[in-house]
């Protein structure tokens, strides 16, 4: 009996002692979209400033990083290291985050028309990252195409095949560029905006780097990116060139710490480090070429490109709503596969007969033709629904990121079958209004039955 107690309380004093001790028995993890070739360099330099603390990335695409976070199997992790806004405001939203007191870097609080770091307090901006267009010299004079200089640019009809992107639901970059464009031009107009584009892809590639490595293999010509995804010694081809539009566009990059840290003091170290001025000063290695939060790194004129602190009348005239964007952080992933890069092939068919009708009428008009391919392009502009229902359908139905081969919920799966039906019927109606118009040109002479090795209906 004596022995029994004695067992009894020694297996209560290692349970005390196990619960008294740190619960860190992991290194410092941090969850990160960012590249291999990003990561190497900061996890060598804060080792050798802070050798005490060990720490380990898990590299993901930012999507599949937030579901990492989110999922219900989650992954202990410590840190959040990402560049797109609404990935944050998104586990915010979810309350995955911690406050993280903001560091002195001399930052003013606002940057191009959007907050440097999150005004609640819940995750701190870095680097900021700059939106526009990768492109291949050689295959632009080879087509003879010339840089977009706005980003309606990219809608002309000689850009037709000739652009590549990035799925958002795949890319968290992708994601904030379309997201950005819907709040700058408005529901309406900025999906009729990305429907064209849409119609103009050659591709959608499976990746953000796939982007610039697919204009610098020439697949494409040019493509919808950001800065620090465009620099040539992470391309394995032709040379590429990236450039703003006139418009510019800066967003920060940012760093979170998650709720459920257990590395509370190392991963406040690797804040620290990331904004002090060793750190910023890693963002300027050929390796990653990303801008520094820093204003003093400007002044010294040790940055390429646009100073994001003094662009005036260049900037961006609109603010980014981040809370906006993650409310409907999933819906518009659905919208924007289920209706452009699901149907790429059908959308840019339809377009080049668009194309093609509107080419003939420039040179002699005609009025039912012109009718046909108004009426094409009115629905290929269109939308299931508006950003109201958007906003009511964001918050009543619980959207998730599926991962491939499991089953979405039954709300879910009938949204998506909703949007997959109205898609259907919407580039049905603007194929026979398109092919309509040609038929008139045809009927008349003035273009050709045959195109592509097929008959004109």
């Amino acid at each position: 009996m004596k022995h029994r107690i004695c067992a009894l309380a020694l297996i209560g004093l290692c349970l005390l002692i196990a619960q008294a001790m740190p619960a860190a028995a992991r290194p410092l993890r941090i969850v990160t979209s960012f590249p291999p070739s990003m990561i190497e360099l900061y996890r060598k330099a804060f080792q050798q400033a802070r050798p005490d603390i060990e720490v380990e990335f898990v590299q993901r695409k930012t999507t599949a990083a937030v579901a990492l976070i989110t999922g219900g199997e989650r992954l202990e992790a410590d840190l959040f290291w990402a560049s797109a806004p609404d990935a944050f405001e998104l586990l915010k939203l979810e309350g995955r985050l911690a406050p993280l007191a903001p560091r002195d870097t001399g930052t003013p609080p606002i940057v191009a028309g959007y907050p440097v770091n999150d005004p609640s307090g819940m995750y701190l901006g870095f680097a900021l990252s700059g939106y526009g267009v990768v492109w291949n010299e050689a295959y632009l004079a080879r087509h003879g195409l010339s840089v977009p200089q706005r980003w309606r640019d990219l809608t002309a009809p000689v850009y037709h095949g000739h652009v590549g992107i990035s799925s958002p639901s795949r890319s968290g970059t992708t994601h904030l560029m379309v997201e950005a464009l819907l709040q700058s031009e408005g529901w309406e107009t900025g999906w009729a905006v990305w429907r064209q584009v849409g119609g103009n892809l050659a591709t959608v590639t499976a990746r953000s780097f796939g982007v610039a490595a697919g204009v610098s293999r020439g697949r494409f010509g040019v493509g919808i990116t950001i800065d620090f995804l465009a620099q040539p010694t992470e391309l394995d081809a032709g040379p590429v060139r990236f450039s703003f539009p006139e418009q510019k566009v800066f967003t920060p990059a940012s760093i979170a710490l998650l709720k459920d840290a257990v590395n509370g003091e190392a991963a406040n170290a690797f804040v620290d480090f990331l904004l002090s001025v060793p750190g910023q000063l890693l963002l300027l290695d050929p390796k990653i070429d990303r801008q520094p939060i820093r204003p003093e790194f400007y002044a010294d004129g040790a940055t390429d490109g646009p100073n994001p602190f003094a662009l005036g009348d260049e900037a961006a005239t609109w603010s980014f709503d981040a809370g906006r964007s993650a409310q409907r952080y999933e819906l518009i992933n659905i919208l924007f596969d289920e209706i452009i890069t699901f149907p790429l092939s059908d959308a840019a068919e339809i377009w080049r007969t668009i194309y093609e009708v509107e080419a003939a009428l420039l040179a002699a008009p005609d009025t039912d033709a012109a009718r046909e391919v108004t009426r094409a392009r009115a629905l290929l502009a269109q939308m299931p629904f508006g950003e109201t229902e958007a906003a009511r359908l964001a918050s009543e139905v619980k959207l998730v990121r599926v991962p491939r081969g499991l089953p979405a919920s039954a709300e879910q799966t009938a949204l998506t079958a909703r949007i997959q039906a109205w898609t259907a019927q919407n580039l049905g109606e603007a194929r026979a209004a398109a092919e309509a118009g040609r038929r008139h040109l045809v009927d008349r002479g003035r273009l050709p039955a045959l195109r592509s090795g097929k008959a004109a209906p």
